[in-house]
């Protein structure tokens, strides 16, 4: 009984002690700091994007485990028990280093390749193997034991050679991380509250680690350090997606419910979709990621032919997807995984609001057209109108020639016509040289309006000084067509308008007038413009004769020809237009 009770005495005695070391003063500081990395752990994965940097993400992972480890050594016995914690704490701490700094890299826009990354993580690699095969190797500690040391449990080592090499890794990677902030501070590409909290961090890392290495207080100030740096980079992710402009902008479009994404990879297998992809294409949503397109009916009619153009040609015109009244716009693009190709992804628009705006100024651009085609054509006719209106002043002072500007641009209009009925006629077909002409005809005799009304008006033939002076009419007519349309914006018009004025009593012998010219010298205008005004000349009543028989008036024509006054090449289209000529004159003739 008495045993009975010894041994219990002594059970409840050992079970004490060992509460008491689990709950002293070093270890209920371990705990809370414990707790509280948790706590912003789930912090951390509640505000967590894919943006973030991963070794951010490794980082707040390893720092609980470094913490419990250090809360396990607190509480260990024995050197055997000490050394399993001590390496649970380096599975966390030994790396934490590299973490930061490379954490630091990638927040202030250093890139680096992948390569150099894993060269850096090496030396932190060798560290924890000789950290866990200490006790086989001794590079780590050659030796070590646990002593008591002011109420906790410290594991006293002689330092081996890897040891050194741990503490110089540290020393150089705080280096490259206080340079690296101070550097990406000059370039000023790194928002300055960030760069302030990375320097902040980098300090109070180094002070807590040589406060830890300078004075013997049995408690691990690094890890109040680490929780520090957790904090510090909260704040910074907290705004880190904002400043990640990109990523920012697509889940911004995506969310805002008129864009979508269709992704695939290099071998057409169906990566996923977001946005408004699963609302036109609702298949998606029970599609099978990392299904082929090639083994899915509904991929394959959709997406496939576009993939396989995209492959071969290198590019894919945009595609109009119509789903009731709204209607999408669906374009493909590489996938870029960083700068590496990775697959195709497709981007699919709502585009009908913009589709309809087009069409409502389709609609009032087709109405602007027409107002101004009115427009234009009322101003065009009154332009006309005038022309017309002065060509009829002009002729109202001439006794002899009633009539005479609207026929002879009949006349044009009919020797047209044949023309055009002609294949060969290269002149024929150009419509606008066509109508141009018939319009300039009735300009032809403008520059009678300076010849005296005794010249213009007497009722008989003229004498050789009267004809000189009626014989100006012809540079006059040009001097006026030039003046009326020198502020027109048809200039093809006004030049031919002012050949028809100006050379429509030239003969191709060159025994025209005014200036004499032979031949191809003529503008073609003015040939043709030459034969319908001696026709008209010819079967019109004048005050000095009585209507040509047209017989005598074809005679006449045809001998023109044959002395090359008109234009020999004009004379088959004369000849065919001859029974149309008759008929026009006897049923418009004066």
């Amino acid at each position: 009984m008495n045993l009975s009770l010894l041994h219990n005495d002594e059970y409840t005695e050992k079970v004490l002690n060992s509460i008491k070391e689990a709950f002293s003063w070093q270890s209920i500081i371990y705990i809370c700091l414990f707790a509280v990395s948790l706590v912003l752990l789930i912090i951390y994965v509640a505000k967590w994007q894919k943006t973030f940097s991963p070794y951010i993400t490794v980082l707040f992972i390893l720092i609980p485990i470094d913490i419990l480890g250090t809360y396990f050594m607190s509480v260990s016995a024995t050197a055997s028990e000490a050394l399993i914690c001590m390496k649970v704490i380096y599975a966390g701490g030994c790396f934490l280093t590299y973490l930061i700094t490379m954490v630091i890299m990638d927040l202030c826009h250093f890139h680096l390749s992948k390569t150099s990354k894993i060269l850096l993580l090496m030396p932190f690699i060798a560290v924890f193997l000789s950290v866990i095969t200490t006790e086989f190797t001794g590079l780590f500690y050659r030796s070590f034991h646990v002593e008591k040391v002011n109420g906790g449990v410290a594991l006293m080592r002689d330092y081996g050679f890897m040891h050194t090499v741990s503490v110089a890794l540290i020393l150089i990677f705080f280096g490259v991380g206080f340079f690296g902030v101070l550097f990406a501070l000059f370039r000023k590409n790194v928002p300055r509250k960030r760069a302030i909290l990375l320097l902040l961090l980098e300090m109070i890392g180094l002070a807590a680690y040589f406060v830890e290495k300078t004075i013997d207080i049995n408690l691990s100030i690094s890890l109040g350090s680490y929780i520090f740096a957790e904090i510090l980079l909260l704040i910074i992710v907290r705004r880190l997606a904002i400043y990640d402009v990109e990523a920012t902008a697509i889940a911004s479009v995506t969310k805002k419910g008129d864009e979508g994404f269709i992704c695939f990879d290099k071998r057409f297998k169906y990566l996923g979709s977001v946005g408004i992809a699963s609302t036109v294409y609702p298949e998606l949503k029970q599609t099978q990621i990392d299904k082929k397109a090639r083994k899915s009916p509904f991929l394959s009619q959709e997406f496939l032919p576009m993939l396989e153009e995209f492959k071969e040609k290198g590019r894919v015109s945009r595609r109009d997807i119509k789903r009731g009244d709204a209607i999408y716009q669906l374009t493909l693009d590489p996938l870029l995984s960083g700068k590496q190709y990775s697959g195709y992804q497709f981007h699919l628009v709502d585009d009908t609001w913009d589709r309809k705006q087009i069409q409502i100024l389709n609609k009032f651009g087709d109405y602007l057209q027409d107002k101004v085609t009115e427009k234009t054509k009322h101003i065009q006719e009154m332009h006309d109108n005038l022309i017309l209106s002065m060509a009829t002043m002009v002729e109202s002072r001439d006794n002899s020639t009633g009539g005479h500007i609207r026929r002879t641009s009949d006349c044009v209009r009919i020797l047209i016509d044949e023309m055009k009925k002609d294949p060969d006629c290269e002149i024929a077909k150009n419509e606008k040289f066509c109508q141009n002409l018939v319009k300039a005809a009735p300009m032809h005799d403008l520059g009678k309006i300076a010849v005296p009304d005794r010249i213009l008006q007497k009722p008989g033939r003229f004498t050789d000084e009267e004809f000189e002076a009626m014989k100006a009419h012809a540079s006059e007519g040009a001097r006026i067509v030039h003046e009326i349309l020198k502020g027109t914006d048809d200039h093809d018009f006004h030049i031919l308008a002012e050949n028809v004025a100006h050379y429509h009593h030239e003969r191709m012998d060159g025994s025209g007038y005014p200036k004499g010219l032979a031949g191809e010298e003529i503008p073609i205008e003015a040939r043709i413009m030459a034969i319908a005004d001696v026709y008209d000349a010819l079967v019109s009543k004048r005050v000095y004769k009585e209507r040509m028989s047209f017989e005598k008036a074809d005679s006449i024509i045809m001998e023109s020809f044959e002395k090359n006054h008109f234009d020999p090449d004009l004379e088959k289209y004369y000849v065919a237009a001859r029974p149309k000529l008759e008929e026009y004159y006897r049923e418009n003739g004066d």
